[in-house]
């Protein structure tokens, strides 16, 4: 039998629900000070290690004035939440709150901060939030007047099955998870030439390198689709994840209106494109997600926010290396573009804790890189340059454990 939601759409906009809006956040060597010009409904705060943090939930306000680091706070940040606002304060040293509370007007909360050792901090950490309430008369109340549907949306659907892990039996040996960009409904971009579907391209390319990586014996291998079927941008980066893999690389075959432009690139993760085709090309491939104006992959921008900022930067600079490396090493069989190292904001490269990469093996749209790369020469020719990079990039990898 199918389960039931309640969907409650309030007679007004989520917006005018929230009632205050931040107007300032002020630090002072251990006092913080956070200003509202109208009522707010409430606050909890909680406290996040690696990299230290202290959060704070403001139910029903609006984002406003970060403000900046001062004493024991380096830096703060503001979030839009569907409740509220979360404000992060990012910590120069572990500290606790102490002494929080709400003005006796409701529009402003105070509080200490109080420096704590490591292991204080780290069993703050796994304590409960604090919930803060301000005065009864001076709480902002949420509208009264609501709409109730009720729509049977069936039974959740079951995890997505992990692909099998191929190569030698040792758990010991690197993971690589080899992912053939697009599939199933999605084609990607077609050859103006020949008729070839990126999706096609990229699949003989993924069992190629897969190949390849297995006949090397030095690592395993897994292939995201082995089949021509559809997934989910955060699936495929999520299988990675899943399988706790060491490398992940997206196999792709650009394309652009300018049929001479041609040759290889090799794309890592930032918020920030490294030039505009970059960013064009990270919006049509992030789009892959939306089918009929629903986001697939939506997920809630707190989680986002926490699981990038506790590990990715590391995780980005391994990618960057490994994209170098790529390059270097393919560079005798694969053309690749003055400029191969770019940036961009894929959403198929956001694994926080897996260095990943996308790799544009050519423009599908040019005559001549179509042609090599739906060849069996051509596709055996990308593989060894990935084949090559891999097995010097783990290399290098155990060589600096061992220092």
């Amino acid at each position: 039998m199918g389960v039931a939601i309640v969907l409650l759409t309030m007679l007004l906009s989520p917006a005018s629900a929230l009632a205050g809006t931040i107007g300032a956040v002020e630090i002072g060597d251990s006092d913080v000070t956070v200003r509202f010009d109208d009522l707010v409904a409430g606050a909890s705060t909680f406290i996040l290690a690696g990299p230290d943090r202290i959060a704070l939930d403001i139910a029903g306000a609006q984002p406003g004035r970060a403000g900046d680091g001062a004493g024991l706070v380096r830096a703060v940040r503001q979030g839009r939440q569907e409740a509220g606002t979360r404000v992060v304060l990012d910590l120069a040293q572990p500290a606790v709150v102490s002494g929080a509370r709400f003005a006796a007007d409701g529009r402003s909360l105070t509080f200490r901060l109080r420096p704590v050792s490591a292991s204080e901090f780290e069993r703050a950490a796994r304590g409960p939030r604090t919930e803060l309430q301000p005065p009864a008369q001076f709480r902002a109340k949420p509208p009264e007047k609501r709409y109730s549907v009720t729509v049977p949306i069936g039974q959740p659907k079951p995890a997505l099955p992990l692909p099998a892990i191929q190569g030698p039996d040792n758990s010991r040996l690197p993971l690589v998870v080899i992912d053939a960009g697009h599939g199933g409904h999605d084609p990607g971009a077609i050859s103006p030439h020949s008729g070839k579907r990126e999706k096609d391209i990229t699949l003989a390319l993924a069992r190629a390198i897969r190949d390849d990586l297995i006949a090397s014996g030095r690592v395993r291998v897994a292939l995201t689709r082995s089949d021509d079927r559809y997934l989910v941008l955060e699936e495929r980066y999520g299988i990675a994840r899943r399988l706790k893999a060491d490398l992940f690389i997206s196999v792709h075959a650009d394309a652009a209106e300018n049929q001479e432009a041609r040759g290889a690139s090799v794309y890592t993760l930032s918020e920030v494109a490294s030039d505009r085709e970059a960013a064009r090309l990270a919006a049509r491939e992030n789009k892959a997600n939306i089918i009929n104006g629903v986001d697939l992959g939506a997920h809630s921008s707190d989680v986002s926010s926490i699981l990038l900022d506790l590990t990715q930067r590391e995780t980005m600079n391994v990618a960057s290396d490994f994209a170098r490396l790529l390059q270097r090493e393919a560079a005798d069989d694969v053309k690749f573009r003055s400029t191969a190292h770019r940036f961009a904001s894929f959403v198929v490269l956001k694994a926080p804790d897996t260095p990943s990469v996308l790799f544009e093996t050519g423009f599908i749209s040019n005559k001549d890189d179509s042609e090599f790369l739906a060849s069996s020469a051509g596709q055996k020719k990308v593989a060894r340059g990935v084949r090559d990079a891999v097995q010097i990039h783990f290399a290098r990898q155990i060589a600096s454990l061992g220092r």
